[in-house]
């Protein structure tokens, strides 16, 4: 599973180095390379919305702000960081308005206790819906990774597609009817792994699951910010996140707009028979598999991922 393992101090002093230098861009573990690497820290300044429930929701965001909209989800125990591939590429930047959401619980938002704060599929469906509102997005596009696919599946099932130009489906959960859907290492999500109790088994447990993201391994420095990001996630939240159900079949099988479902063929996490329930179950969805990549193909083959994310968003502007 952890193609590299470390040894416990080694893991704790990267957590604790990671964690004491605060939530940084990938970019700036390049900042001895990169004179502007300060500036470029400082375009990670947070806007807030306020989500019903009262959580403040961290926002981000960067590219050109008359362009057509891209709303970015991360995945469980991540943050909006995990999208900086994608928020930094000058391509997408000069032609689209880029916004990345600190999920609630996660990075720089509220992480309030109680599962009335995450079990409800309708209080992350309101956190979508705030931030659209709040910033005025008009008719985005949803890219929504891993855990995100639910999120996704809790704004459809609350509020509809109407306010939505399309979905962009990246190795995600869209439903838990199936054990062919998760891969040899979904285990990790729970008490072996990112759920584990104690302060060792919860830096290991994110270490090992952080591995099994990807099936080429980051740098060293990408790695430490990756781990830095996800030890914001406290063990109330995780918990909070997991055993929620997942009923969004219907809200698929409804959708009328364009779809894309991104995925690793390598992903240990979710298999790509997912990603082909999802592709099957939206009328007109399109499935674009990753043959070297893990669960982050967004991550691991980031210029193709964004080319297909430009080229996506453009059709979908165009369909509606």
């Amino acid at each position: 599973m952890d193609q590299h393992p470390a040894s416990r101090r080694d893991v704790m002093g990267m957590g604790a180095a990671a964690i004491g230098l605060g939530v940084l861009p990938v970019a700036a573990a390049h900042a001895q390379q990169a004179p502007t690497a300060a500036a470029e820290r400082a375009a990670y300044a947070p806007r807030f919305v306020n989500s019903p429930d009262g959580v403040r929701l961290a926002t981000y965001e960067f590219g050109n702000p008359r362009g057509a909209a891209i709303l970015f989800l991360h995945g469980f125990a991540q943050a909006a960081l995990s999208w900086d591939r994608q928020l930094r590429d000058p391509a997408l930047a000069r032609e689209f308005r880029v916004v990345a959401i600190d999920l609630r619980g996660h990075g720089m938002s509220s992480k309030p206790e109680g599962d009335a704060f995450y079990k409800p599929g309708q209080v992350w469906a309101d956190d979508v819906r705030s931030v659209i509102a709040e910033l005025g997005l008009q008719r985005p596009v949803l890219v929504g990774w891993s855990y995100a696919g639910r999120v996704v599946g809790d704004y459809l099932n609350a509020h509809g597609a109407a306010a939505l130009a399309g979905i962009n489906y990246v190795d995600a959960s869209s439903s838990l009817s199936d054990p062919a859907f998760f891969g040899a290492d979904a285990g990790l999500l729970g008490p072996q792994a990112m759920l584990a109790p104690g302060i060792d088994g919860f830096i290991d447990g994110t270490v090992r699951f952080l591995r099994s993201c990807f099936a080429t391994q980051p740098e060293p420095a990408d790695f430490q910010t990756m781990l830095a990001f996800n030890m914001l996630a406290p063990h109330y939240v995780r918990a909070g996140l997991a055993g929620r159900p997942a009923n969004y079949d219907e809200a698929l099988k409804a959708l009328r707009l364009p779809v894309l479902v991104s995925h690793g063929e390598k992903d240990r996490i979710l298999t790509t028979a997912m990603a082909r329930f999802t592709a099957g179950a939206v009328p007109g969805a399109r499935l674009s598999l990753y043959a070297d990549s893990g669960h982050a193909p967004f991550w691991e083959e980031a210029p193709r991922f964004n080319r297909e994310l430009a080229d996506f968003v453009r059709l979908a502007q165009a369909a509606r």
